[in-house]
Parts: structure tokens; C-alpha cells; sequence
């Protein structure tokens, strides 16, 4: 027995030592390098970090030259969508699936597998069912998987009254929703043009503030966005159809813009046969969506050099698309123009404001959570680095 406690009591004070992460450097998600720095982490929290890192001689974790970041943080995705294993067909949350819901949620937790080792440990899920049972799962530490936010269900049939709209939300609220998911526009793929009358988003965006939830709104065109905007919501999702105006209007309103420009297009073309032929997957669906893609690189142009817009890291990311997250951030760069330094911003600090999460996650400091990654190389220099993640901690717990 005494050996016994002796053993429990070293497990014990084991566990509770503290972690020293060394790398060459730190990006701290809010603008700043540390170099040669460790990251000192207790439990699931960053307590300290400190430059010149070869004057300490207790670091338990040395990265070498790689760079330290905060976990991305993406502020768009759908968890729950899979290509299925019986016919390779996505399957989404709208779709008729035939499968069973243990089967559902068993996909949707290996697309979140794939999503924390690629780097991104914090997700907003715009959202389906099963996203909820995956969110406790993880949040228990049952699941490997991204923190998850997510908006249960969206809320899209512009035939409601506001009444009804309003009785959504509060439907939404009462089941633990994170934030709500509004269609104030059709998709791409069917011109993008506005579903909901101001009247509508007025008492969307005015419920949902009774409850302190956040609201996306899927909108692409002018008219959409100025609703949602005039209605007080939280962010647009998309917008790829607007102009410098509405870019104007949301950052005098502290709209959040998150405009998905690249990697859902490009998932899309690169899996076009297990999407076409589902809904409103068709050839002219999939031609609507390769004339946006330039529409779209034009608006994420005007959006980054529009003063005290936010613009911020999301991907709308769905079946085949799970893990590969950054990839988005890295055509904002290379052909968006985006400075490394302001997109990598853009995927921790400010889409961690945007979430409402800024005081935990998405920035390197003591007191925040330890959610950390190490990429091989410098970000800085060459964006591409991203797609090398060779480290992965969330809450303090290492992949």
C-alpha cells in the first residue's frame, strides 16, 4: 500500500510539473516575434514566456528552428460533412444520408481529427446537429478534436414571420447553440441574391442579443449584406459579390468579414464528382462558382486595404476540405496579397475576438490557454511553412 501511494503521489507531482517549449521563435498572434523563445505551459494555461531561451536549462520540449504560433482558429467550417465510404458521395446536413446517426457522428469526429493536426485547434461549426455531441465530446476530453462553437442548425426558410424568426432563435438558445447561422442570400451557385427582408434580420439579429449570441450571416450580394448589417449582426460570411461600399459600411459598423475566397472553391472543383448531381451541385452550379472565384479575390483585395475592416480566417470548409484549413490562409498571401503577419492575425487574435473567445485563445501570453503549434521553417518569410505543422498542443494536452 505505502508503495502504492508513493507511486500516486509522484504521478502526481509528475503531472503537475510544468512544460517548457522551446522554438526559434514565437509569432505571438498579435503582431509580435520573440525569438529564441520558450513558451512555459502549467496545466491547460501559458504561464510565462521568455526570449532568449539558451539561458534556460530546463526546457522539456526543444522545437529546434521551428515556429511557435497560436493554434488557428477558424472562424467557418462544417464539421459534420463527409464523403461517404459506401459511395463516395458528400454527405452533408441537409443531405438524405441514409445513415445512421452513431455513423454521422463517428465522420464528423474523424474530420476533426483531421482539423487539430493540421493545426487549427479552435472551429465555429455553421452547423448541423451533429456538431453538438462532437463539441461536449471534445470539450469533456473524450475526443480529439478543435474547440467548437457551433450554430446547431441554420436558420434559412425567408417564409417566417419575424415572430417565427424570433421563436428560432430562441429554440436555438434553449439548445445550447453558440452562435446563429442565418441564409440572408441564396448560394453562389444560384446568383447569390437576397432571401430576407430587413424587417427579418431586424428580429434575428435583435433576439439573438437577448440571448448574447453572435450571428453569421450567409450573404453575397450588396443588398443582403447591408441588411445584415443595418440589423446589428455579427459577422457576413462570403460577401464575394459586393463592392468597396458595403466593405466601407461594415467596418463603420464593426461587422466582422469573413469571405472564404479560396479553399471551398477549390475542394470543390478538385472533388466534383462526389459533389455533382446533389442539389444544386450542377454543371451550371459549379460554372457559377468558377466565375466567383476571381470575384471573390477582388473583394478579399479591396476588403484587406479597407481602414479598421476586420477581416478575419475562415474557410467554410466541408468534405474533403477537413485538415487542410490553412491552405486557404496561404492564397490570401501568395495571390490575395495579404501580409504573412496580418494573415496570420487574422486566424488567431482577431478570429478570436470575432468568436468572442479573445481573452482565452488565439494569442501567446500568460494566462491564455495553451493552444499551441510548431511549423518547420518561418511563416514570416515563406507562408507556405504553414502547411508543415510538425506540433500540435490544445489546452496543454500534446497531439
Amino acid at each position: 500500500m505505502k508503495t502504492l501511494l508513493l507511486a500516486l503521489l509522484f504521478a502526481t507531482t509528475a503531472a503537475a510539473q510544468p512544460i517548457v517549449i522551446r522554438g526559434a521563435r514565437v509569432i505571438d498572434g498579435r503582431g509580435h516575434v520573440i525569438e529564441d523563445a520558450v513558451v512555459v505551459v502549467e496545466g491547460s494555461k501559458i504561464v510565462r514566456v521568455v526570449n532568449h531561451a539558451s539561458a534556460l536549462k530546463s526546457v522539456t520540449i526543444d522545437l529546434g528552428d521551428r515556429t511557435i504560433l497560436p493554434g488557428g482558429i477558424d472562424t467557418h467550417v462544417h464539421i459534420g460533412w463527409h464523403f461517404d465510404a459506401k459511395d463516395g458521395r458528400s454527405h452533408d446536413d441537409e443531405t438524405d444520408r441514409n445513415e445512421t446517426p452513431q455513423e454521422a457522428v463517428l465522420y464528423a469526429a474523424e474530420s476533426a481529427v483531421r482539423t487539430l493536426d493540421g493545426g487549427i485547434t479552435t472551429v465555429q461549426s455553421l452547423g448541423a446537429p451533429v456538431d453538438k455531441p462532437l463539441r461536449d465530446a471534445i470539450a469533456r476530453g473524450t475526443l480529439p478534436g478543435p474547440r467548437i462553437l457551433t450554430a446547431i442548425e441554420p436558420i434559412f426558410d425567408a417564409k417566417l414571420t419575424p415572430d417565427a424568426m424570433r421563436a428560432a432563435v430562441d429554440k436555438l438558445a434553449a439548445e445550447g447553440a453558440d452562435v446563429v447561422k442565418v441564409f440572408a442570400s441564396q448560394s453562389i451557385r444560384n446568383g447569390g441574391g437576397p432571401t430576407m427582408s430587413q424587417e427579418q434580420m431586424d428580429a434575428i439579429c435583435g433576439q439573438a442579443r437577448t440571448h448574447r449570441l453572435r450571428v453569421a450571416v450567409h450573404a453575397h450580394g450588396p443588398e443582403s449584406v447591408r441588411r445584415a448589417v443595418f440589423a446589428g449582426c455579427t459577422s457576413i460570411e462570403h460577401g464575394a459579390l459586393i463592392g468597396q461600399p458595403e466593405l466601407d459600411l461594415m467596418a463603420e459598423h464593426g461587422t466582422y468579414f469573413d469571405p472564404n475566397i479560396d479553399l471551398v472553391f477549390r475542394n470543390y472543383f478538385e472533388n466534383k464528382s462526389h459533389y455533382l448531381g446533389i442539389g444544386n451541385y450542377t454543371e451550371e452550379g459549379f460554372a457559377q462558382m468558377k466565375m466567383a472565384v476571381p470575384k471573390a479575390l477582388h473583394v478579399f483585395k479591396l476588403a484587406i486595404a479597407t481602414p479598421r475592416l476586420k477581416t478575419v480566417f475562415g474557410t467554410d470548409a466541408v468534405a474533403g476540405s477537413h485538415g487542410r484549413n490553412f491552405q486557404e490562409l496561404e492564397y490570401r498571401v501568395v495571390n490575395g496579397g495579404q501580409s504573412p503577419m496580418d494573415a496570420i492575425t487574422s486566424a488567431t487574435s482577431l478570429a478570436a475576438e470575432s468568436l468572442g473567445l479573445g481573452d482565452r485563445v488565439g494569442t501567446i501570453a500568460a494566462g491564455y490557454e495553451a493552444d499551441l503549434i510548431a511549423v518547420d521553417g518561418n511563416p514570416l518569410h515563406d507562408i507556405n511553412a504553414l502547411s508543415h505543422v510538425s506540433f500540435v498542443m490544445k489546452a496543454g494536452v500534446r497531439r
